[in-house]
């Protein structure tokens, strides 16, 4: 069974492959969202449209599913203003599909203004 480890938590669970990573987040009893975003009906519920469940991929982007059109085309500002700069490591957590082992980083701090907005903060390579 992978292992998914949350940095932020310092946790780890095992979940069965091909499970989806916010819901298996939530069993686990692991915040996803932030502030009011974390009460039922303040977010999509998983349906990849107000990209609260972001989490930055530290590691093991490739045992999870390439980004389906939602996450590729949302429309969501910000959620578009927040991967400046590292768009290949942002994922929403309910558009993800975990195949093996991962480690990633809930509710990642945006910069959306001053010197580092244009750099790349969270190098995945």
């Amino acid at each position: 069974m992978p292992k998914v480890t949350f940095v932020n938590e310092k946790t780890e669970i095992e979940i069965p492959a091909g499970s989806n990573l916010r819901d298996e987040a939530k069993k686990a009893g692991i915040q996803m969202h932030p502030w009011i975003f974390k009460y039922p009906g303040l977010n999509c519920m998983g349906n990849g449209l107000c990209a609260t469940c972001r989490v930055l991929v530290k590691n093991g982007m490739e045992n999870l599913t390439p980004k389906g059109f939602i996450e590729k085309l949302s429309l969501n500002t910000i959620h578009a203003f927040e991967s400046i700069g590292h768009e290949d490591e942002m994922r929403l957590a309910c558009q993800c599909t975990v195949n093996g082992d991962c480690t990633v980083e809930t509710k990642p701090p945006m910069n959306i203004s001053g010197e580092v907005f244009w750099q790349k903060p969270y190098p995945n390579k």
